[in-house]
């Protein structure tokens, strides 16, 4: 109830507190990744500038089904990730230290592929008959590819970036933030930010790895992709990156951790969240009569809970039973096999507005980001199952804030399952998860509000330029001081070799002279 009122507040300040621009902008969206977990990041901020006021293009492989007076979609060939992933890509992971360098290639993979298709699509098509600089701001996401900057480029407009997840390694050199790994956990691993000196090594070296692989991969497939389109002239994605404006990024230092971030890497953490919604009467009964409170099962929309081997499908349900709890299990098909008398199913669940409800207990989750954000933002614990990408880095941070259990996947089985769904139900959890979620939601405005503030103002300022910081255009050897140490290593050396040589001849002039002996 709390939660509920202090964001109805939010609202209200950040209708007073948003200054609309004078003028309808003309804003591009550009968000070519197929996975619809990414885009229900990006289309709030979107819908809300078309509310604004503002003409806004989006083009992406997801319609609009009833889009506000403004919003125009270009659509994409449809190539929608959602419930194209199976548990059984992950139950017998061989090396399984190596899956950071695994994922990053499957992201490449994506990434070429995203690319290639939006640059021979007949909606990037459309948008490029527009003239160089009809658009005021252009907002892309930066992920996998960086191939829409080329297209940036070509429009020649302003870019504000955004970023669903965690920065990448290779996001933090192009906006002039300091990459510190002995703290900043890589998103592919599940460390938090206190680690041992095995897991800062492993950090370290996943990080730099990371960033070095998307340089000698990722940078020229996009460069070879936008050149094949617009010719051979076009600047090296590695370049272009240096002109984004501002990066919107969805973190909250309440729920990751606090960074030190230049002022144009914006945290915009929750931004999806809005206002819950009353169920339907089915649900509502469900939530509203369960004495011993309810459970929410799932694991967002990649991820296919029917795929799970029948021997953990079965543990699970097992020690779903032995719970007093009702279970609200996102489950794909009609039926369940062994399905116990508390377990209700359902194919699609109003995650946000069931979270929203008092009497949930516990959310069984894969760690994704989205659904994380709304268990906190609700202050609902969470009972982690990272599977894959930034999961393992979520879990883990929700973890060392002491509102979360974690529950690794290859361990899950009835006794498991049930220590760690009952570890996770005791009241110390509710209580930090209470704590958390107070700290994420009192913000001075709606995150929404803020990312539309400064879209609008990257706009009206044609690129924000005073935002920029200089190390963006530093190289690594300057940016790190290396000069400088070689400098002073030499200096060092010398003073070192001119003391040596000086204390050699003192030497030598106070050693006696033998005289010779006589016959």
């Amino acid at each position: 109830m709390q939660a509920i009122c202090a964001w109805k507040l939010l609202l209200l300040l950040s209708l007073f507190s948003v200054n609309s621009s004078t003028h309808a902008l003309k804003i591009l969206g550009l968000f070519p990744h197929p996975a619809l977990s990414h885009f229900q990041f990006f289309q709030p901020l979107m819908r809300r500038l078309a509310e604004t006021g503002h003409n806004v293009d989006v083009v992406s492989p997801f319609r609009y089904i009833h889009p506000p007076t403004g919003y125009k979609d270009y659509a994409l060939p449809s190539a929608n990730l959602n419930d194209k992933i199976g548990f059984d890509m992950f139950e017998k992971v061989a090396m399984p230290h190596l899956m950071p360098f695994t994922e990053f290639f499957i992201l490449h993979g994506y990434g070429k592929a995203a690319c290639n298709t939006t640059l021979n699509s007949a909606a990037l098509a459309q948008i490029l008959r527009h003239p160089t600089g009809y658009y005021d701001v252009i907002v892309l996401e930066q992920f996998n590819t960086d191939c829409m900057m080329g297209v940036a480029h070509q429009l020649q407009s302003p870019v504000v970036a955004m970023s669903s997840c965690a920065l990448m390694p290779w996001h933090y050199e192009r906006m002039g933030a300091p990459i510190i790994p002995s703290y900043m956990p890589a998103l592919f691993l599940g460390e938090s930010q206190h680690m041992h000196f095995a897991g800062r090594l492993g950090n370290w070296l996943t990080t730099h790895a990371l960033n070095w692989l998307y340089g000698w991969y990722s940078v020229p497939a996009a460069d070879a992709l936008l050149r094949q389109r617009f010719g051979a002239g076009l600047p090296s994605t590695g370049e272009l990156v240096k002109n984004t404006s501002l990066m919107l990024v969805n973190q909250h230092y309440s729920l990751s951790g606090a960074k030190p971030l230049p002022p144009n890497v914006i945290e915009v953490g929750g931004l999806h969240v809005s206002q819950a919604k009353p169920l339907h009467d089915a649900l509502q009964q469900l939530l509203d009569k369960a004495k011993h409170g309810v459970i929410i099962i799932s694991w967002g929309s990649q991820l296919r809970a029917n795929t799970l081997s029948d021997a953990k499908r079965e543990g699970l349900l097992r020690a779903l039973a032995r719970l007093p709890q009702q279970i609200i299990w996102k489950w794909e098909n009609v039926t369940l096999a062994e399905q116990p008398p508390n377990v209700h199913i359902m194919k699609w669940l109003p995650q946000r507005d069931l979270l929203a409800h008092p009497n949930v207990r516990l959310f069984f989750t894969h760690g994704g980001l989205m659904g994380v954000t709304e268990a906190v933002a609700s202050g609902v614990p969470i009972l982690g199952m990272p599977v894959y990408g930034d999961q393992h880095l979520n879990v883990a941070a929700l973890v060392e804030r002491g509102m979360a259990v974690r529950l690794d996947f290859e361990r899950l089985r009835e006794q498991t399952a049930f220590e760690a769904l009952s570890q996770a139900l005791d009241a110390k959890y509710k209580r930090q998860a209470q704590k958390i979620a107070a700290a994420y939601n009192e913000r001075p405005q709606l995150a929404l509000e803020t990312a539309l503030w400064w879209v609008q103002h990257v706009a009206e300022t044609r690129g924000a330029p005073l935002l920029q910081s200089g190390a963006v255009r530093l190289n690594r050897f300057v940016y790190y001081s290396l000069d400088v140490y070689v400098a002073l290593a030499c200096a060092l050396l010398l003073f070192l070799a001119i003391a040596t040589e000086i204390w050699r001849r003192c030497c030598k002039r106070k050693q006696p002279v033998e005289k010779p002996k006589r016959s």
